[in-house]
């Protein structure tokens, strides 16, 4: 009689969580051994990272901006998960948000009540129409949407450069490749955080009770585990498909119009600030889930944090780099290991 380990598809919560938090803690302990081998002090620079973000309400206040956008665009990507599929575009469906919102920033005139919602319709609808050609050959021609949305982004990223630098451009001439301030601004929550944090927050917690309690999220999940059998039970999987992407879309573009209004102030090359394709890691680490999405900004963004305190103690950007892949990969692993359990293996003798 020997031991073998067999693969369950399915954890319990408590486990999948100890198993991530035994990861996190095992790449800690290699990113410390790294920096003790490089003649830096782990212990100080730890102590130095957590007082930079948890220490202070400016820190606090910091690590909240960059958590809101995370949610939004894990957000994007964890929608399309649950129904097989993968929203590669977030960082233009981000700027395409972030433009559209602009426009109507721009050119509506003053910081009255209803420019704001404008801009947030503006900013979804913006996200949404520039994932519809992807949403479309993806529901009805099979292209794969991972190729198409993730080609969108160059597209996004150059349009909002030339916009900045050409017919946009700042005429006052005080800033150079964006343009003008927009007068319309999120109310602030503090000296430098707003509103945008209890939206993201709002975001998550009614995008999974879309996907938890209503009809809708049903054949969404339905749909995501196995199409033939959701074809089967008479669920328009094509119709689904589109709503969840555009959906998806959507919830990516109010993301950049929430940085637009409430921390940048004007559109200009390089808004996104990677948010995008960060979101993707932000919803792998959530697993999928919509409320999941808010410890994953969280964690995601306290890396960035501590990324920022380590450059500033001399480590160079490759090392940070490498420290954040580190922890992810250990998180990944940590998350596959805990599907797996020893089982004896009875030898038959005949």
């Amino acid at each position: 009689m020997s031991w073998r380990f067999q693969r369950v598809p399915t954890v319990p919560a408590g486990a999948a969580l100890a198993g991530r938090v035994g990861a996190i803690l095992a790449a800690l302990a290699c990113v410390a051994a790294v920096l003790s081998l490089a003649g830096l002090a782990p212990a100080r620079l730890g102590a130095e990272v957590i007082g930079s973000a948890f220490g202070s309400v400016a820190g606090l206040e910091d690590l909240g901006l960059l958590v809101t956008p995370l949610i939004l665009t894990g957000i994007a990507v964890a929608l399309t998960q649950r129904i097989g599929l993968w929203n590669i575009g977030g960082e233009g469906q981000f700027n395409a948000g972030a433009l559209a919102a602009t426009a109507v920033g721009l050119h509506a005139g003053g910081d009255d009540a209803w420019v704001l919602p404008l801009m947030a319709l503006a900013g979804a609808a913006g996200g949404a129409a520039w994932i519809l050609v992807p949403t479309l050959a993806r529901a009805f021609a099979g292209v794969s949407e991972l190729i198409t949305t993730l080609l969108l982004n160059f597209v996004a990223a150059l349009l909002v450069a030339w916009l900045c630098t050409g017919p946009w451009r700042d005429p006052s001439g005080r800033a150079l490749a964006t343009t003008a301030r927009i007068p319309a601004e999120l109310p602030p929550l503090g000296d430098t955080l707003h509103w945008g944090l209890p939206a993201a927050i709002a975001v998550a917690i009614l995008a999974a009770g879309l996907l938890a309690f209503t009809r809708f999220g049903y054949e969404v999940r339905i749909a995501g585990a196995n199409p033939g059998a959701a074809l089967y039970a008479g669920i328009p999987v094509r119709t689904r498909i589109v709503a969840v992407m555009l959906l998806s879309g959507a919830v990516a573009g109010l993301a950049g119009t929430i940085e637009l209004a409430g921390t940048v102030h004007r559109l200009q090359g390089g808004i996104s600030n990677n948010y995008g394709y960060l979101g993707i890691m932000v919803a792998v680490l959530a697993r999928g889930s919509c409320l999941g999405v808010i410890a994953g900004a969280v964690l995601m963004a306290a890396l960035l944090n501590a990324g920022i305190v380590l450059q500033t103690q001399g480590v160079n950007t490759s090392t940070v780099l490498a420290i954040t892949g580190l922890i992810l990969l250990f998180t990944a692993v940590g998350d596959e290991i805990v599907h797996y359990r020893p089982v004896r293996r009875t030898r038959i003798l005949g």
